[in-house]
């Protein structure tokens, strides 16, 4: 563990993947140990698609399943590590697909935005409804609080416009 280099005064707001809000929440419909973390494993605060076989990965094509809710579900499985925001091959994976949750932006957000999914790593940029983004598909969430570049946001499947 490295030496403490930084001191806040306030603690941070939330995590990528927290829920944001107390409102209803939806997952994805699977059965039993239906939905599970692909080879490369899954990062939790991100989009993520599911083939027909269940297996997890955050990379795919068209709309994602859901959205990856941190609950607690990193393991840390390199040596002397701090922290992991990935869940490892074979692990279970939730998918959310309504809620309010805090995501990182890779793109200036404003309230009322659509939520876009990269579709090589599920991260999150922002932009018009009906906009193309190269790379990313339009989700069914919206903005919930402005950010900058790399802030973390409420994202929300609540259309606030």
């Amino acid at each position: 563990m490295g030496f403490q280099k930084q001191i806040y005064i306030e603690p941070a707001a939330a995590v990528a993947g927290d829920f944001a809000s107390s409102n209803p929440r939806s997952t994805v419909l699977a059965g039993p140990g239906a939905l599970v973390a692909d080879t490369a494993g899954v990062t939790v605060g991100r989009f993520a698609w599911a083939d027909a076989a269940g297996k997890v990965t955050n990379a795919g094509s068209g709309v994602p399943t859901g959205f990856v809710h941190r609950e607690q579900q990193g393991v840390i499985t390199i040596w002397l590590a701090e922290a992991t925001m990935l869940i490892p091959a074979g692990l279970g994976v939730t998918l959310h697909n309504g809620g309010d949750f805090w995501v990182a932006t890779k793109t200036v957000a404003t309230i009322g935005q659509k939520i876009f999914a990269s579709n090589t790593d599920g991260t999150v940029s922002t932009g018009a409804a009906g906009d193309t983004i190269s790379g990313h598909t339009e989700t069914n969430m919206f903005v919930g609080s402005a950010g900058a570049i790399g802030a973390l946001i409420k994202m929300t499947s609540y259309n606030l416009g």
